[in-house]
């Protein structure tokens, strides 16, 4: 990834927000998918997913710590300085499948928190006010333990045969 194309956050205060909505909208991703996949009975992946939500609101907690007594900026959403379209941590939700296995929810989950990973390290790096690369540098270690967390997780779950998404009773929409 890229983060020369990436315009710096110019305050303090824009870099909470930035972590705020950043945490916040990850946290909204996992649970909605794991809401999906707990309709089709996938526990196992719901399981992931809701671990995966818990982490992002101990990082969203984090950064509203930081907010406290300060004033923060209210961007509207194609005003905030990602990467991309969505904030970097943010899960595709139309990559999951109702019969996705634990590794699916790993590889996705894994491709979210490297993003997540990319952005503060890349923020530490480059940022030229002190404070900020500080507070990016403890985000981006943060993020670096889930990388490692669930990478271990991943030993435990190899990749599916490749009929994984066969489905022999498949839902049927009524017209």
């Amino acid at each position: 990834m890229r983060m020369d194309t990436v315009s710096p956050m110019d305050t303090l205060e824009d870099f909470i927000a930035h972590a705020i909505a950043l945490e916040e909208d990850s946290a909204i991703r996992f649970d909605d998918m794991a809401d999906a996949l707990d309709v089709h009975q996938n526990h196992e992946v719901t399981v992931l997913f809701r671990k995966m939500a818990h982490f992002s609101r101990l990082h969203l907690a984090e950064a509203q710590k930081l907010a406290e007594g300060l004033t923060l900026p209210r961007f509207k959403p194609w005003e905030y300085k990602w990467p991309q379209a969505e904030p970097p941590e943010t899960p595709e939700l139309d990559a999951t499948h109702y019969l996705m296995t634990p590794h699916h929810a790993l590889v996705m989950a894994l491709e979210s928190e490297k993003r997540g990973h990319a952005y503060y390290a890349g923020l530490a790096q480059s940022h030229a006010n002190a404070r900020i690369r500080e507070l990016a540098q403890e985000f981006a270690e943060e993020e670096a333990e889930h990388v490692a967390l669930l990478e271990a997780m991943m030993a435990k779950y190899p990749a599916p045969p490749a009929d994984w998404d066969e489905d022999m009773d498949p839902p049927v929409s009524v017209d």
